[in-house]
């Protein structure tokens, strides 16, 4: 579950340009300049698991809206609200909410939050192969964990060229776990509701209150 919303990674410390392909350090930046231009992102996406060794093969899609470090997540039946400082994580098959300020889980990991922007800290890169999908150019760059430790083997990040937009995210494990990210929607600056990251109780009477220090 964790792997699957935060996709694991561990921030070593800044990459220094004189390691990565200038082309792609060029690039990530304009990507990072733009994600960070917009007040809010709203993306649909899917989410695959491969490993033909352990033969898995696992597909879920999801939702997420993002604001600064707030965010609300819906996936696998689960619905993760963060507001900044306390997550709610509301599970109606369990009928329970875990509440924690925690907003990692894990050491290391991901938040929806920063998953349009991990890639700024503890990676080298270069710039890898173009692939025309859907009659959109994508470039891929290759991102390599600095820390000789990390579970992955490489991440392939896809960018639109036209867009600047992260298109998907290819991260291939020491395990020869696959898993892929796909942005099938990507809206900026909706209009959305000012309760959006708020946790409302009263709706929830019924339900275990998990509070986790």
């Amino acid at each position: 579950m964790n792997r699957l919303i935060t996709l694991v990674f561990v921030a070593v410390g800044c990459i220094g340009f004189a390691q990565n392909d200038a082309k792609a350090d060029l690039l990530l930046k304009d990507v990072s300049k733009k994600i960070k231009s917009y007040k809010n992102i709203s993306l649909d996406f899917k989410y695959e698991l491969n490993n033909i060794n352990e033969n898995i093969n696992q597909e879920t899609r999801g939702d997420v809206v993002i604001e600064g470090e707030k965010y609300k997540l819906n996936i696998l039946g689960l619905t993760r609200i963060f507001n900044g400082t306390t997550l709610y994580t509301i599970s109606p098959e369990d009928e329970e909410v875990t509440i924690s300020t925690d907003n990692t889980q894990s050491e290391g990991t991901i938040t929806p939050s920063q998953m349009l922007s991990f890639y700024e800290d503890g990676y080298t890169y270069k710039m890898d192969i173009i692939q025309t999908v859907k009659g959109r150019k994508i470039q891929y760059v290759k991102l390599n964990p600095i820390d000789v430790n990390a579970e992955m083997k490489y991440i392939l990040l896809g960018i639109d060229a036209t867009t600047k937009h992260i298109y998907n995210l290819i991260e291939v494990g020491q395990d020869g776990t696959k898993t892929t990210l796909t942005v099938n929607s990507f809206k900026t600056d909706e209009p959305i509701s000012k309760t959006l990251f708020t946790f409302d109780e009263s709706k929830y009477s019924d339900y275990f209150i998990n509070k986790i220090d």
